[in-house]
């Protein structure tokens, strides 16, 4: 009786934490499951997360919002890809890229009984607890959008080379991102440049500011008597509201200011800098160049208010769940011992054509067809790693048959 009632209470504490966290940022979307209790779903069993009823993989997607720009597309093409590959089952959990909410992001997906996991983590730390999560539930996870960093994050990156659940991550290369979007300003005549960061800490946003500030720094070598000024950056974390402020300070801060760059988040900040922006009347005066794509962004170019911006990466976490669901079938196997990253390419527009092109084959569409989701789930990991580096404009394009 008594071993009965500890059950009982078990699935019960397990539940109320889902129904919590859902209240605190997390999300059970429709067509996605909420969390079934079972036995065999508490954090920290050592039994294996039970498969859903019907047989069907069960990942769980640990994002910072799957309704933001950027989240809600990364959204679209997994659940694309889900619908595709027919059984799979998802399940996401808003956590805002609040630390705690990101590893308690984790022990909820292991305990709604997902045998994969998908992770946009906001610092490389949070991996220690999702690693051992994982490791003890034997839940399998990947990265993405992030890779942990080697030498600054020495013994995560060990724990996740040693554990046979880390599958691996698929991430950008954010230093050359940076330069490129610093160049797109620099082209067009800037030289006062504010920046705004989103999570201090945060290993994408470091790449990326490590990349401006080479950019800037290459450029003052070449150019003794045509300086740029790069500012420190106002963080923002990741709202419309916190751009906005930080855009503001920036404006106050420096009355040459000619560009801004947003680094990311997702998008909402991007949007609240330049609401300020416009709200300053200075739209025609400060240039803006980020990452992630908004909708309207071709209007943007042509209007003014966007000089430039990279992104067109939302198929990122496409890779990672690849990644995920091959681990859980099977078919990718022998982690333990090793660290497999994938790279995935920005794309970059800076005019209104440029845009079109996107537009036509990101936007209008996805650039994957059901039969080609399929086959991409069919191929082994280095097959994998070589379809995420080749996707482009015309790499969509070709396989459309234009």
């Amino acid at each position: 009786m008594n071993k009965m009632f500890k059950k009982v209470l078990a699935v019960a504490l397990g539940a109320t934490m889902v129904a919590s966290m859902v209240g605190c940022g997390g999300s059970a979307p429709a067509g996605s499951s909420a969390a079934k209790g079972s036995s065999s779903a508490a954090a920290g069993s050592s039994a294996a997360a039970a498969a859903p009823s019907g047989g069907k993989v069960k990942i769980g997607v640990s994002i910072w919002s799957s309704t933001d720009v950027l989240g809600s597309q990364c959204k679209k093409i997994i659940d694309e890809a889900a619908k595709a590959l027919g059984d799979v089952e998802v399940q996401y959990v808003d956590q805002g890229h609040v630390s705690e909410k990101v590893t308690a992001s984790v022990e909820q997906l292991c305990a709604a009984g997902c045998q994969g996991i998908i992770i946009c983590n906001s610092s490389d730390t949070e991996m220690t607890s999702a690693i051992n999560t994982c490791n003890t539930n034997k839940v399998y996870l990947a990265q993405f959008f992030r890779i942990i960093h080697k030498t600054n994050s020495a013994d995560i990156y060990k724990a996740a080379t040693d554990s046979a659940y880390y599958v691996g991550a698929v991430h950008e290369n954010e230093p050359e991102n940076g330069e490129k979007l610093m160049k797109i300003l620099l082209d067009k005549g800037c030289r006062n440049v504010g920046l705004i960061g989103w999570e201090q800490g945060d290993a994408t946003w470091l790449g990326r500011w490590e990349g401006y500030k080479k950019g800037a720094e290459d450029w003052n070598k070449a150019h003794a008597n045509d300086q740029v000024k790069l500012s420190e950056p106002q963080y923002a974390g990741t709202t419309s509201e916190g751009g906005s402020k930080a855009a503001e300070a920036l404006m106050a801060a420096d009355p040459k200011l000619d560009a801004i760059i947003p680094a990311g988040g997702g998008g909402d900040p991007l949007q609240g800098a330049i609401a300020a922006i416009e709200r300053a009347g200075k739209t025609k005066d400060i240039k803006v160049v980020s990452t992630d794509f908004l909708p309207d962004l071709g209007e943007r170019l042509a209007n003014g208010s966007m000089a430039g911006e990279s992104g067109g990466h939302y198929c990122d976490p496409l890779f990672a769940f690849m990644m995920v669901y091959n681990a859980v079938k099977g078919n990718y196997k022998d982690f333990a011992g090793k660290f497999e990253e994938v790279n995935f390419p920005y794309l970059y527009v800076s005019s209104a054509d440029d845009y079109k092109a996107y537009e036509k084959y990101f936007v209008d569409k996805l650039p994957y067809t059901d039969k080609e989701l399929q086959d991409m789930a069919k191929l082994d990991l280095e097959g994998l790693k070589k379809a995420a580096a080749s996707l482009s404009i015309e790499d969509a394009a070709k396989r459309a048959g234009n």
